[in-house]
């Protein structure tokens, strides 16, 4: 074929494309509201339409006999039905997909899980798929913790409320007790309307602690502290209250540790744990405050108490913020102070959290053990 035949068919050829596919995109338009199987199929009808017209119009430039002419529309015939053919079983396929897709986008919108389809038409959507499944199961992880926290909300307020209305209403008796002059002993009065002021005091103190620890305010100094040293005095402030319990309150393991930490801030969090060891722990029982190395290079302060352990349906939650057991951990034993609103040990995980550490806490024979686990030098001094 010389240069100008060739020109010619290239030429027949491109214009009964371009003739074919406007005429594809006109009713590609106009089934724009029907299914994508109908869409894909109309695609692969326009592609056999352009081969089979463009090849008419070149044959009959080139003289083609109508033998082979009818030849070749049948071999276009056929190889064109199975491209239909096809299409339709692909557009079948992207149809499942999308309707697969829908609902999935449904079923989050109504906070239900996402349920995977067993196959998919190709790896793009198969990839889709499984981060909406993904994205399904984060989502579910989210709402259950923001049910946690609304709950936890609502039962911090509920203790609030509770644990100040008990002291407001001692002193308001006492004081109108004091004021009528029935009272015998106006001093003892007076000293347990200090000791409610003092109850109310340690309540506002917990809460603003909190609210720094979840604003991002708490801000460390940070210097060389002896944990035995912080552990000792701990020990020494709380001995105490511990005897009048008749308690085993003690220290042990290693005694030369030393880390880079706030002292006023890992004193609180030490003492919050042993105060709360001392409310639940039965008289006669031992609490012990130990200070140990981690396999991981970090420093551990643990605090083990023998007052029969945490439910251990409980244990996921005992750093909620105002979040208190339903019955004291030890049968028969109510703890001598209900009035912190649950506090303590969510103000212990917020102050270990920006030395950049974590408490643990586990059951052990007897009793439950908090683990305090901390960097030797904390990577920043904000949460």
């Amino acid at each position: 074929m010389n240069l100008y035949g060739l020109v010619s068919v290239v030429v027949i050829a491109l214009a009964t494309a371009i003739i074919v596919g406007a005429l594809g995109l006109i009713t590609l338009r106009l089934l724009a509201r029907y299914s994508l199987v109908l869409q894909l199929v109309v695609v692969a009808l326009a592609t056999v339409v352009s081969v089979v017209s463009g090849m008419a119009a070149a044959a009959s430039l080139m003289y083609v006999s109508d033998h082979d002419l009818t030849v070749f529309y049948f071999v276009a015939g056929v190889a064109g039905s199975v491209s239909l053919v096809m299409a339709a079983l692909l557009g079948r396929a992207l149809v499942r997909d999308s309707r697969y897709l829908t609902r999935a986008a449904e079923s989050l919108g109504r906070g239900e899980p996402v349920a995977s389809p067993e196959r998919h038409s190709n790896n793009e959507f198969a990839a889709l798929a499984g981060q909406l499944a993904a994205t399904g199961e984060r989502l579910q992880e989210l709402r259950d913790r923001e049910g946690r926290i609304d709950a936890s909300r609502r039962e911090l307020v509920a203790w609030i409320s509770h644990d100040l209305r008990t002291p407001l209403a001692g002193i308001r008796a006492m004081s109108e007790a004091l004021e009528d002059d029935m009272v015998e002993d106006p001093r003892r009065y007076y000293r347990q309307i200090r000791g409610q002021v003092d109850r109310l005091t340690g309540m506002v103190d917990d809460l603003f602690e909190l609210s720094r620890i979840h604003s991002g305010t708490l801000r460390l100094r940070l210097q060389r502290v002896a944990l035995y040293d912080l552990i000792s005095d701990t020990v020494a402030d709380l001995g105490p209250v511990a005897r009048e319990k008749s308690l085993d309150l003690r220290f042990e393991g290693a005694m030369g540790l030393t880390i880079r930490a706030d002292p006023g801030e890992l004193s609180r969090a030490v003492g919050n744990l042993v105060m709360n060891a001392v409310q639940q722990s039965t008289p006669g029982s031992a609490i012990v405050v130990a200070v140990t190395d981690h396999a991981d290079g970090r420093a551990v302060i643990s605090v083990q108490d023998s007052a029969g352990g945490i439910h251990p349906a409980d244990l996921g939650r005992v750093f909620e913020a105002g979040w208190r057991g339903s019955e004291p951990r030890t049968p028969g034993v109510e703890p001598a102070d209900r009035g912190r609103a649950g506090l303590g040990l969510a103000i212990v995980e917020g102050i270990v959290a920006a030395h950049g550490g974590e408490v643990t806490v586990h059951n052990v024979a007897g009793g439950c053990r908090f683990d305090l686990l901390l960097p030797l030098e904390p990577a920043t001094t904000v949460p």
